[in-house]
């Protein structure tokens, strides 16, 4: 498996000029056909356990190829746990409850080796001029009500699914994300009522 960097700024001023960055594409198996995209590898989304008070506090796209170290033990004390995640989407929501709900949640990283900046905007799925829109869909994370917190994340518009998994086994879970307007977001024009969108632009 090829290791994948993350930011172009830690890498100096030529990397930089050369242009590349990646980033996950939450909810699917594949990358955009977007000229100069190509998928690193298919994974799948995992996090903490929403009961849990503890442990990290955002998603992750862990390889389906696991390898551990020669020096890895079967101690199993003083650990943190990691789950696979789940969508849990209710009937009438934006994403098709039927197709999705407890389904777990594939992902892909994705390298752009012609562009240099990346960033996710909440709120819209329309990339500003000049910017590439790489893919978008739902901001989702875990529900407002449970103990443990999640990072927001972008979970693409059209889902796929971890194949024969629909067991509800609750373990990191991803909710569609909803503006509050009444606490410091206007609501003209936002909707308290409406699922909140996403994109993700490159340039």
């Amino acid at each position: 498996m090829s290791y994948l960097y993350t930011d172009t700024a830690i890498y100096g001023n030529d990397y930089g000029r050369w242009g590349g960055l990646t980033y996950i594409r939450w909810g699917k198996r594949s990358c955009p056909s977007n000229s100069g995209t190509t998928l690193v590898y298919e994974g799948l989304t995992a996090g903490s356990r929403f009961t849990h008070t503890g442990g990290g506090a955002n998603y992750i796209c862990m390889t389906k190829e696991p390898l551990y170290q020669p020096g890895t033990s079967t101690a199993d004390i003083g650990y943190s746990s990691i789950y696979g995640t789940e969508y849990e989407i209710g009937g009438g929501q934006a994403l098709n409850s039927d197709r999705t709900h407890d389904h777990n949640v594939p992902c892909a990283v994705c390298e752009v080796n012609n562009r240099s900046k990346q960033l996710m905007i909440p709120g819209t799925y329309i990339c500003p001029s000049g910017w590439t829109r790489e893919y978008y869909g739902w901001l989702m994370a875990g529900y407002y009500g449970h103990k443990g917190r999640t990072m927001f994340t972008c979970v693409d518009n059209y889902p796929d699914l971890v194949d024969g998994t629909s067991a509800h086994t609750d373990g990191a879970l991803m909710y569609h994300v909803e503006a509050d307007c009444s606490t410091g977001l206007p609501c003209a024009p936002y909707d308290g009522r409406k699922e909140l969108s996403c994109v993700v632009c490159t340039k």
